[in-house]
């Protein structure tokens, strides 16, 4: 088993990233990672001011996986995912979609798997990661953008159980996560989740031959396909398409059934509105892919 601290992490997802480890396919990884304010918010004395946005979503790793080679897949298994320490949050004016009076910080206990929130409520724990992905084929692109190759995606389903496919873009693929969350609701509309660090534990397989909508998910009863763009409507569009040419190349339904089916049997989501760009996903039963004899 590899494991890695989170004294080796990147804030620019790139190829000229040096990797901290080195696994090889099958292999058992063990990710430490920061919150996403890089541990500076410590009690609701320390304001997000006094972090700044360069210091933001800093990702473990980057991991590089002998025999990945640019145009395979990355196939990442999510064994379990630990949160440790107290959850933090933020709010400040122009900060999400929510308007804010005041730049404040939060700091909430977590006990019994629970999120205590407050006297009243306390929200059961569902740790996620917001942050994963490998390095693109040209510029390095910030851990806090999402994109094609991953990124800060801010997926509520990027839990343990879930198997993440991401593209090898260069030698290694270079995979890197972080930003996990305690519990966030998709949207994460005032632009956190309830931040932690912890450990995430993966195992990591390279696919070869494998033409992948990416970033793309599956879950134990559902295929995902993930999209970002500026617009909204952009990634509505791109996710759906995405899910489209998968149900066409993978499982031979014809196009215009496709179309008839995702607007029936498939779920279109905001996972984030808060990042540099939009993220939506579409989900699709894995049951109807076996109808078409897709496994």
């Amino acid at each position: 088993m590899v494991r890695i601290s989170s004294e080796n992490h990147v804030i620019v997802m790139s190829a000229s990233n040096t990797p901290c480890a080195i696994s090889k396919p099958g292999e058992t990884i063990v990710f430490e990672t920061m919150d996403a304010f890089g541990g500076q918010i410590k009690s609701e004395n320390d304001l997000f001011s006094s972090v700044g946005w360069d210091r933001v979503n800093p990702a473990t790793g980057p991991l590089f996986i002998e025999g990945a080679e640019p145009g395979d897949c990355l196939k990442v298994d999510i064994v379990d995912i630990r949160c440790t320490g107290k959850a933090k949050m933020i709010i400040s004016p122009g900060f999400g979609i929510l308007e804010a009076a005041g730049e404040k910080s939060f700091v909430f206990d977590l006990s019994d798997g629970k999120v205590i929130f407050d006297e009243k409520i306390h929200l059961p724990v569902n740790p996620m990661i917001g942050v994963i992905g490998t390095a693109p084929a040209g510029a390095g692109i910030p851990t806090g953008t999402p994109g094609v190759h991953g990124g800060n995606m801010d997926c509520t389903l990027i839990t343990k159980g879930t198997v993440v496919y991401l593209p090898v873009n260069v030698p290694g693929a270079l995979l890197a996560m972080g930003d996990l969350h305690a519990v966030m609701g998709d949207g994460e509309v005032a632009v956190c989740g309830a931040e932690t660090g912890g450990e995430v534990t993966v195992k990591v397989d390279v696919i070869k031959l494998f033409d992948a909508p990416y970033p793309m998910l599956m879950t134990t009863d559902q295929v995902v396909t993930i999209a970002s763009a500026a617009e909204l409507g952009d990634a509505s569009k791109a996710a759906s398409g995405n899910m489209r040419e998968f149900l066409v190349h993978a499982a031979g339904i014809e196009k215009d059934k496709a179309n008839l089916l995702l607007s029936l049997a498939g779920n279109l989501r905001i996972c984030q509105v808060v990042d540099p760009l939009v993220t939506v996903r579409m989900e699709f039963s894995k049951e109807i892919l076996k109808a078409y004899g897709y496994v």
